[in-house]
């Protein structure tokens, strides 16, 4: 039997688990509206609150949908979508399965037929996201009291460690991006097109910032991750064409 990436029983498994999360959303939202009625809240208020939620939900779930879109070719529709829809993370999964697949010699662009391959990236992705669950219990309180500690005792270095926390973030897929930049000594440009994708990316990002603060549009920063991710995906085409990409 052919392995499938979007076999049938693969949805059944993932659209179980998502409908159960599904169904914790669900009761979570009935109880705080129960809990709300008893505060005395209005219940124009309640809709408003939910309705705003429900809105600006889209945002982050186009993001989300573009991470599905981008790994679907080489994973299918199934694992993408479990794993950005429970605890994933678009900017670790992506990156964990495209190392992963380059690790077994393939690309973002071939069709796992291999299940034993399948089955590695699937525990790469998810070994390395659920890391978190097991830190955030034991280390959050304890990183955090440090890092107020700091901020009461020098405000401006309480930001400054917050901000190089950010960036040592950052700084690590950005790593990812510049990897291959060398290989243009060599005459290979392919290493520049992240570059330029990224650079992309950043400028709509800085033009949705600047006109949501220059103009009073609220809505456009919640969409400026989304609108920045599918505008820098578009602009690959045409530098995979033009700096020789596969």
């Amino acid at each position: 039997m052919t392995f499938n990436a979007n076999h049938p029983i693969l949805f059944i498994f993932v659209g179980a688990i998502i409908a159960l999360v599904l169904a914790q959303s669900f009761y979570f939202l009935f109880k705080s509206i129960k809990r709300a009625k008893q505060l005395g809240i209005a219940k124009e208020t309640i809709k408003k609150t939910i309705s705003a939620s429900a809105i600006f939900t889209i945002a982050p779930a186009v993001a989300i949908l573009v991470g599905v879109v981008a790994l679907s070719k080489s994973l299918g529709i199934a694992l993408p979508w479990l794993r950005l829809s429970v605890i994933g993370s678009i900017t670790y999964e992506t990156v964990a399965a495209g190392n992963a697949l380059e690790a077994a010699g393939m690309s973002a662009a071939t069709t796992i037929t291999d299940p034993s391959i399948y089955i590695t990236i699937a525990w790469v992705m998810t070994i390395g996201i659920a890391a978190g669950l097991i830190l955030v219990p034991f280390a959050t309180k304890k990183i955090q009291s440090g890092v107020n500690k700091i901020g009461m005792k020098d405000k401006k270095w309480g930001e400054i460690f917050n901000n190089a926390m950010f960036l040592g973030m950052i700084s690590a897929f950005l790593g990812y991006v510049f990897c291959d930049v060398g290989a243009v000594i060599s005459g290979d440009t392919s290493g520049l097109i992240p570059v330029c994708v990224m650079a992309v990316s950043a400028v709509v990002m800085a033009i949705c910032g600047l006109t949501s603060a220059r103009f009073k549009i609220k809505w456009l920063t919640d969409y400026a991750l989304p609108m920045s991710l599918i505008i820098g995906m578009a602009s690959a085409i045409p530098f995979n064409m033009l700096l020789g990409g596969n």
